[in-house]
């Protein structure tokens, strides 16, 4: 039997580092027993740091939501270590499976028909009868899933509702006292969450822009992607999908020629608009006008802004090609209107 988790606010939070290979082996096996015991471990990823539990124990992910207040409708993405893995926990049709091959491990979630409602429990996918899979980029995170032996649910390792984690100590920032460990392996590399496609119907649609370009998987797919139609809002097929989310305290205001007494400036290309110079704080995501050093900077700018107290952020007009697709997905949530159920 699963041993009970301790109250989602009374618990020592264990730093486990994973920065060496000796260190990950280590850190892997020692996070993978407390996975088993049914408690919480953030781990890392190329994205962002996730908060991990065993999808096959229900006590635990509703642990995971308590940890981030997290409302229970929306379902979680499972990682696993290898296609093999996924393909026993979902029916992956010739669209999925081609998207695997070609992009696993990678920033990456395919929506298939769920196979094994055991290994993902009901309240992992919010009661729908498909499921989030995802096979990580990332030493330590693919040391943890094989130690593990189990799918591990991994929706990102903060308060829900705020600013996604890319280090450690943003994860402990929001969750130290909440979860059991953190592996912590430094900095993530891509810096926003993975790109989800829904692979469950007839035809690939794309449900969230992330840090696989849509021009990439169409290129795999020899078509178009279109854009998930449809659905209720309230009630997300996957992750990420509600319209006010990864929002600092702040005020975001987008597409800003000017910055405002009070704000903070979030640019991009070296741009400075009239009020620059007065700004709370200015952040340029990428001096150079990068677009994947943007995306990496994005979550850890917005935490640095909060951090320094400003009453809003101004955000320059940013590029929407490639990952400025994601970039502007991400600002639009973060300046959509916050509902109490997701506010801190």
């Amino acid at each position: 039997m699963t041993p009970p988790a301790s109250p989602a606010a009374d618990r020592a939070t264990q730093v486990l580092p994973a920065t060496s290979p000796a260190r990950i082996k280590a850190a892997a096996v020692a996070a993978a027993r407390l996975i088993a015991e049914g408690r919480l471990v953030a781990f890392p990823t190329e994205t962002v740091y996730g908060l991990g539990a065993d999808a096959g124990n229900p006590r635990a992910v509703a642990d995971v939501y308590a940890a981030k207040g997290r409302p229970a409708f929306n379902p979680l993405i499972s990682h696993v270590p290898d296609l093999a893995a996924a393909a026993r926990l979902g029916v992956l049709n010739d669209d999925a499976t081609r998207l695997a091959a070609a992009f696993w491990p990678g920033p990456l979630t395919l929506i298939v028909p769920c196979r094994d409602t055991d290994a993902i429990c009901d309240l992992a996918r919010a009661g729908l009868a498909t499921t989030a899979l995802r096979v990580p980029d990332h030493p330590a995170a693919l040391a943890f899933l094989a130690a593990a032996g189990r799918p591990v649910v991994g929706p990102s390792a903060n308060r829900s509702g705020h600013v996604s984690p890319t280090l450690a100590a943003h994860v402990l920032a929001d969750l130290s006292g909440r979860i059991d460990a953190v592996l912590d392996a430094g900095p993530t590399m891509v810096g926003v969450e993975s790109t989800i496609v829904d692979c469950s119907g007839p035809e690939p649609r794309l449900l969230r822009p992330g840090g696989l370009t849509r021009a990439a998987i169409e290129q795999v797919l020899g078509r178009p992607l279109p854009d998930a139609t449809g659905g209720d809002a309230a009630k997300p097929t996957a992750p990420g999908r509600l319209a006010s989310h990864y929002a600092p305290r702040a005020a975001v205001r987008l597409d800003a020629e000017e910055v405002r007494p009070g704000e903070a400036l979030l640019t991009f290309d070296g741009a400075r608009p009239p009020g620059a110079d007065a700004a709370a704080l200015v952040i340029d995501l990428s001096p150079a006008g990068d677009l994947t050093e943007a995306a990496a900077n994005l979550y850890g700018a917005l935490r640095a802004i909060d951090a320094r107290g400003a009453a809003g952020i101004a955000v320059v007009p940013l590029p929407r090609e490639g990952l400025g697709e994601a970039i502007a997905d991400r600002l639009g949530r973060a300046a959509a209107p916050r509902p109490k159920d997701i506010q801190s």
